[in-house]
């Protein structure tokens, strides 16, 4: 066995989102001796690959959507040229690149060592560290946090799928694709499909059902995918892929069946994008030289104070596969780091998992907390269930013509006597921002009349939220 050379109260292993925020609690406010350990860029996914640069693309393509929509209001906007991606592009890799140091200037703050390098499991309280010049660490920790994240899947069944790239890879694309497809139903497939088609390309999103988003409230997914067709992207439903040809250097051969060729057909693409979901990023952390137990797709199993089968080993975040949102892992994170360094009055510390907010960018966004309609009924029936409901049109579209106005629309999900907020599911401009309010409200319990009471801003979309009947 190789000799120890370093020792500490606590070792992380992955400085994503949910690590970096537990270690940072761990050293800057309780005083543990703390090591973290990243392979890739700090920050994770969410930072380098994900929320961050997404919201940055998103911005620009609601930028590309107001300029089309300003006609209405009279403005006349001539482009002198198309969007500029490649200076967009190295723009907000730039700003990434900025968010890295900042995260590395508070590890140094909060006297956290930082060691660049792949971490494996030796046993129960030790770890190897393949650093970057190939030399190795052996560390000895009292305690273990493994948030190492996760990565998406390319289908390994479909010939020539490696010729696609997935959610990783769009942030690398200098250029902006011709003709692109997406295959996936999920918020990443979404939420790229929107960006796709608003800064200019052919979009074409290619789904398994009828529609997408299918873990939302079936009003959201009827809604939003009807407003994705009347954009002007195409859906290829109750799609299925059977192989990808390369045609050139540039351009390549999709061939599919969908629920108008059912038989068989191709699409010619200058980007195929693979947004079919995304695995435990464990594949060569050694799990099984400490014991630690996983569930059948891999993730480590982890209990509601993020305890793994194994004393003092911990995990959390998207390795873990419960609610795969960057704050849950922040907040995760933070308490998890009280619990075991903050003392006595911590010992309960652990996040609660339920009623957490989500939302959707896409175009128009979308907001979701609690129930879904058919969960509440599950749980409560029918008879105890009073469901609100509203569609319109925002006032911001009123000047616009009837075939380009976007949809809003709400629903409040009541349960029992008291009519208690067990749902609230909200599509339209403004949803994202809108919810985090919302979110407290359902959180600390609201009931109809708790909504009712709120005098309205008026005149606002969100109004229509506390003006139900």
């Amino acid at each position: 066995m190789a000799p120890i050379s370093k020792e500490c109260d606590f070792l992380v292993i992955g400085a994503g989102s949910g690590g970096l925020a537990c270690a940072r609690r761990a050293s800057g406010q309780w005083g543990a001796k703390t090591i973290t350990v990243e392979s890739n860029r700090l920050g994770g996914t969410c930072v380098n690959v994900g929320c961050v640069p997404k919201k940055v693309t998103w911005n620009a393509a609601a930028i590309a959507e107001t300029l089309h929509e300003a006609a209405a209001y009279g403005f006349n906007i001539k482009e002198t040229g198309p969007f500029d991606f490649k200076t967009f592009k190295h723009k907000r890799d730039d700003y990434i690149r900025r968010l890295n140091g900042i995260y590395e200037r508070n590890l140094e703050k909060d006297h956290v060592e930082y060691l660049h390098g792949r971490a494996h499991l030796l046993s129960k309280n030790e770890v190897e560290v393949i650093l970057d010049n190939g030399s190795k660490e052996t560390i000895r920790a009292k305690k273990i946090l493994i948030a190492t994240g996760g990565h998406p899947n390319i289908p390994s069944h479909i010939p020539g799928a490696e010729l696609g790239i997935t959610s990783d890879g769009f942030f690398d694309l200098e250029t902006l694709p011709k003709r692109v497809a997406l295959v996936g139903a999920g918020y990443i497939a979404v939420e790229m499909a929107g960006m796709f088609h608003h800064l200019g390309s052919e979009t074409h999103l290619f789904i398994r059902h009828e529609t997408f988003l299918r873990n939302f409230d079936p009003m959201i997914q009827e809604t939003i995918v009807k407003e994705y067709e009347r954009q002007g992207m195409h859906i290829h439903r109750n799609s299925s892929q059977s192989k990808v040809v390369k045609k050139d250097d540039k351009w390549m051969t999709m061939h599919y069946t969908d629920k108008s060729s059912p038989n068989s057909n191709t699409i010619d693409l200058d980007c195929l994008l693979w947004a079919i979901g995304r695995s435990p990023e464990v594949e060569d952390l050694c799990l099984d030289k400490a014991g630690v137990k996983q569930d059948k797709q891999g993730h480590i199993i982890a209990d509601d104070y993020q305890n793994t089968n194994v004393e003092n080993i911990y995990s959390l975040g998207d390795v873990c596969g419960k609610i795969e949102l960057t704050p849950v892992a922040i907040a995760a994170g933070r308490l998890l780091a009280n619990r075991l360094f903050g003392g006595p009055q911590y010992k309960d510390a652990k996040l609660d998992y339920t009623n957490i907010p989500s939302v959707v960018f896409a175009h128009p966004e979308v907001g979701s907390i609690g129930m879904t309609e058919q969960e509440a009924l599950e749980k409560f029936g029918e008879k105890n269930l009073k469901i609100y409901k509203t569609d319109f049109t925002a006032m911001y579209y009123a000047l616009m013509p009837p075939e380009a106005k976007a949809p809003t629309a709400y629903k409040v999900i009541c349960a029992g006597e008291e009519e208690k907020v067990v749902g609230l599911h909200i599509l339209g401009s403004g949803s994202s921002e809108m919810l985090q309010g919302f979110g407290v409200a359902v959180k600390m319990g609201a009931r109809k009349r708790d909504l009712d009471s709120c005098v309205a801003i008026h005149p606002t979309s969100a109004e229509e939220l506390v003006t139900l009947k």
